[in-house]
């Protein structure tokens, strides 16, 4: 039903669409991962300067216009390969190219870094095993997964987001009654604290929260193999985001009220992750805080990773099919439907990449930090890319849709991306830098970008396509 929206741009429907919107909705959720700030509390905390639930509340608002961004693109190009087509088609497929550059400094490092934290804290609950034996057992489990098929990936994902949200379910309702008991105090504080407050410091805090929203984006990449089609994409995309907020900003917000040493952690940080967990232990003893820690270790270490897995061999996948990357890299299996190759290889960079991260003690800081700063500075591109195609090249009048909310999104994220890690930034710059090069020598070669079915949109035909 839905071919001729491939078709139309000189492709096949070679994966499968099984995806629902309940799965659609599920695979964000888990990628997100409805536990994920349980893992960088501390670190938003002494960022925020204890005004954590308002750092996850800024970047709500913040990726809301980039959510509504996304959902004009895919309507606009429903295919996989997210911002790197809607670059590509929307402005050039050289400016494609580049931002399907940026966006692998987010995409392939993110199974690596989930991996690295899940056998970190795995090995830290069960020390008899070392970091990389977890990291080895976590990233052949998720591959052989991917490898049977996207229903099967859709399947086991679910099951592990039942499980995450009845931790949650527990530390809220645990957390909740501690409060009411008289343990910890009852605060506004991490909305607001004047003490504190300065919008470079927030701005700062929301650079590492929005490690937790990453993921929301990736649906995008399953727009091949999503049964309703584009729309459902859109939808699917606005629903998790606002879900996977409200969980964030309330468990942060009980969290920071049964911190026990406050001005301990605004001043020396958390260099161990152990924040929430230490949190979790003043609502109810020990047992809470090791539920807490192994939940996370495993959400991100199994459900997470598996479908960041997914959504890197996605976008592989689109760059090669695109001749962008190597040919073999769009190979798909006839009977899995699935890009087996570009599977393969991202479980194998992921693991190499964690061996290698795991013995440098900065590892998960580093990788932190570049993943988010790649992944804003390909929303600032998205932002920049619903302009130029809809308003300039098509002509559109939709002053809302087109010009306000990207702008508007585009703002606020160039912010947080001035005011994000500076190591972090210049890494992401020399990344970008790298990716010019050789953009400029396929150009020598003669192998200058291309994309199938590429023509700039009319202005009658985009009007036209806005009324579908």
């Amino acid at each position: 039903m839905y071919d001729h929206e491939l078709s139309r741009y000189g492709y096949q429907q070679e994966l499968s669409r099984q995806l629902r919107f309940r799965d659609l909705v599920a695979y964000g959720l888990v990628y997100m991962v409805p536990i994920a700030p349980m893992a960088i509390f501390g670190s938003a905390y002494a960022g925020s300067g204890g005004m954590v639930a308002l750092a996850y509340v800024i970047g709500v608002v913040a990726l809301v216009f980039t959510a509504f961004s996304y959902a004009q693109m895919v309507r606009a190009f429903p295919m996989s390969g997210s911002v790197y087509n809607y670059a590509g088609r929307g402005i050039s497929p050289s400016a494609g190219f580049l931002a399907g550059w940026v966006i692998l400094l987010d995409y392939v490092l993110v199974p690596g870094l989930l991996y690295l934290v899940a056998s970190v804290a795995m090995h830290a609950t069960v020390p008899a095993v070392p970091v990389w034996v977890w990291l080895l057992g976590f990233v052949v489990v998720n591959t052989l997964v991917n490898s049977v098929g996207i229903r099967m990936t859709a399947m086991v994902t679910r099951v592990m987001l039942l499980g995450e949200l009845l931790v949650l379910a527990v530390f809220l309702a645990v957390a909740s009654w501690a409060l009411a008991s008289g343990r910890g105090r009852f605060s506004w504080e991490a909305f607001y604290n004047p003490d504190t407050f300065t919008l470079s410091v927030v701005a700062g805090a929301v650079s590492i929260a929005v490690l937790s929203f990453l993921g929301f984006d990736g649906i995008s990449m399953l727009a091949e193999e999503a049964k309703g089609g584009s729309r459902q994409i859109g939808r699917a995309m606005a629903a998790v985001l606002v879900l996977a907020g409200v969980l964030f900003i309330g468990q942060t917000w009980l969290a920071a009220m049964l911190v026990p040493s406050p001005d301990a952690l605004l001043a020396d940080g958390d260099p161990n992750g152990t924040a929430f967990y230490d949190a979790a232990q003043v609502a109810s003893g020990g047992w809470l805080a090791t539920v807490c820690a192994v939940a996370t270790a495993i959400a991100w270490g199994l459900p997470n990773s598996m479908v960041a897995q997914v959504a890197t061999s996605r976008l592989l996948y689109a760059m090669a099919r695109d001749r962008q990357l190597p040919r073999f890299l769009a190979r798909v299996s006839v009977r899995r439907s699935v890009p087996v190759n570009a599977t393969l290889l991202t479980g194998a960079v992921s693991l190499a990449l964690g061996l290698y991260m795991a013995t440098r003690a900065d590892g998960i800081t580093v990788l932190s930090s570049l993943i988010n700063f790649g992944a804003m500075v390909a929303f600032l591109v998205l932002h920049v890319t619903v302009v130029v195609h809809h308003l300039i090249r098509g002509r559109s009048r939709n002053w809302w849709a087109h010009l306000v909310m990207p702008a508007v999104g585009f703002a606020i994220l160039a912010y947080v991306v001035v005011n994000a890690n500076i190591a972090a930034q210049r890494v992401g710059l020399a990344w970008l830098g790298l990716g010019v090069l050789v953009l400029a020598g396929l150009y020598a070669a003669g192998r200058r970008p291309t994309l199938s079915g590429f023509t700039p949109a009319q202005p009658q035909r985009r009007r036209d396509l806005e009324r579908v």
